[in-house]
């Protein structure tokens, strides 16, 4: 049943009102290991790792030209050791299973927040994917939206003082345009569709400043739990809306 409703969404799908990027907040795995009767919600981790490589391929089947993941906030930096641990190891396996697609994947985040052996899987995962031409996939890990913006703009300011600028010139460099191009995103579209799974309804600090003018959908399917009928009918949703940029 569900197969001939997908294939009907799918037909009545208007590429011209396709997002370019979408952008995924993972949300619920720990919630639904727990409702599922996993003692060890890093079983939840793991599941919902294996549903990135899903909808990776779903949003590549439909010609989306990119995806940002948010897979670990330097919120969950915080969390209890035990379930850390296994985060750990979780995060740099998946990315490293991605990065064997035909995707060229960029970490964004803040590697440093994370131990060396665990960043450098993730840098090298990423550095295999150089020069590919498909599909754009950022995974966030160790991200921060106010950081992002933090750092930007310490980049954009540290660049004008190497220059010589003048304290007026250096505010002058604070611009739209110049904390856009030094964000961890930089040179990529905004998201056009920001998904949250789990019910709840908040972007967490994801991609504050890029997720300005976003359409958000949310869902209360865990992200272990999501479908791809469940994706399908946040892009019919995301068509059916009339895009205001603010105006």
């Amino acid at each position: 049943m569900y197969r001939v409703y997908e294939g009907r969404l799918v037909q009545l799908m208007d590429p011209d009102r396709m997002p370019r990027h979408v952008a995924i907040i993972c949300d619920g795995n720990r919630r639904w290991a727990r409702e599922a009767g996993f003692d060890d919600v890093s079983h939840g981790h793991r599941v919902g790792a294996k549903r990135i490589a899903d909808m990776l391929s779903w949003c590549s089947e439909l010609g989306i030209g990119g995806v940002t993941i948010y897979l670990l906030s330097t919120e969950n930096l915080s969390r209890e050791s035990e379930e850390l641990d296994a985060l750990m190891q979780i995060v740099p396996d998946i990315v490293e299973e991605i990065s064997h697609g035909d995707w060229r994947v960029r970490i964004v985040g803040n590697l440093d927040s994370l131990p060396a052996p665990v960043a450098d899987r993730l840098r090298d995962a990423s550095a295999r994917t150089d020069g590919r031409s498909g599909m754009n996939v950022n995974v966030a890990v160790g991200y921060g939206g106010r950081q992002e913006i933090v750092d930007a703009v310490q980049k954009l300011l540290s660049e004008a003082a190497e220059k010589g600028a003048t304290p007026a010139e250096m505010i002058e460099a604070v611009s739209v345009a110049g904390i856009d191009a030094n964000l961890y995103t930089s040179g990529q579209p905004d998201p056009d569709l920001v998904i949250r799974t789990s019910g709840e309804q908040r972007l967490s600090g994801f991609l504050l400043w890029q997720s300005a003018y976003s359409e958000i959908w949310f869902t209360d399917a865990y992200w272990p739990e999501f479908r791809r009928v469940d994706f399908l009918r946040a892009l019919r949703d995301y068509a059916a809306r009339s895009r205001r940029f603010g105006k």
